[in-house]
């Protein structure tokens, strides 16, 4: 029985670890580009205005075409 729950710790500790990495790398956008489906959800993220060249920046969430993104 001690091999089970030994197993059973291992596999918790495991996931544990990597939800903790998955919110670290939310939190800090890191290794993954922010991408916005509008300006909507761009703006409640505290990202907007985008500039071209920004992580999250589209040319679909630029209007006017000028490398600026979400700028109203």
């Amino acid at each position: 029985m001690p091999a089970i729950a030994q197993e059973s710790k291992s596999t918790v500790e495991k996931k544990a670890k990597k939800k903790k990495r998955t919110a670290k790398k939310s939190q800090t956008g890191a290794g993954s580009e922010r991408k916005f489906r509008s300006c909507k959800q761009a703006k409640a993220a505290g990202a907007a205005p985008l500039r071209r060249g920004q992580p999250g920046y589209s040319k679909s969430l630029d209007r006017d075409g000028d490398g600026i993104a979400c700028e109203n």
